[in-house]
């Protein structure tokens, strides 16, 4: 089966990842490599507080990774994902074809934002005024 592009973002206890940034991104990194994936992208994205505690922690970082792999390798992730103590959540989404390229070249400072939107796309709403009372 060939290889698929994915974008995998990996929540990540934010105290063990401050104290030492390569060990647990290269914790996240030794997963995909063990399923055979080849990591095109990695970069740390938001650190802050959580909506909600996951796992007792009430802060996390994002850490985004572009990867591509044999799609049948998707559940080895999560199965090894759920070993890991230093990763809260994870996500992974398959990236259309048309977005592999602009979305390596942000994450990897590249590139440029990209969008579809025009101002001729804008649309004006009339918004009735208030009377006041």
């Amino acid at each position: 089966m060939s290889n698929v592009t994915y974008e995998g973002m990996f929540l990540l206890d934010s105290n063990r990842y401050a104290a030492n940034p390569p060990a647990v991104s290269g914790e996240v990194l030794s997963i995909l490599e063990r399923v055979g994936a080849k990591v095109l992208a990695t970069r740390p994205w938001q650190d802050g507080k959580l909506s909600y505690n996951i796992k007792g922690h009430r802060k996390g970082l994002h850490f985004l990774v572009y990867f591509s792999m044999d799609s049948r390798q998707l559940l080895e992730i999560d199965r090894l994902v759920k070993f890991n103590e230093s990763i809260l959540r994870h996500m992974i989404i398959k990236l259309p074809v048309a977005l592999i390229e602009p979305m390596l070249a942000m994450a990897t400072g590249k590139g440029e934002v990209v969008t579809t939107f025009r101002d001729s796309d804008a649309v004006t709403v009339e918004v009735p005024a208030v009377e006041s009372v």
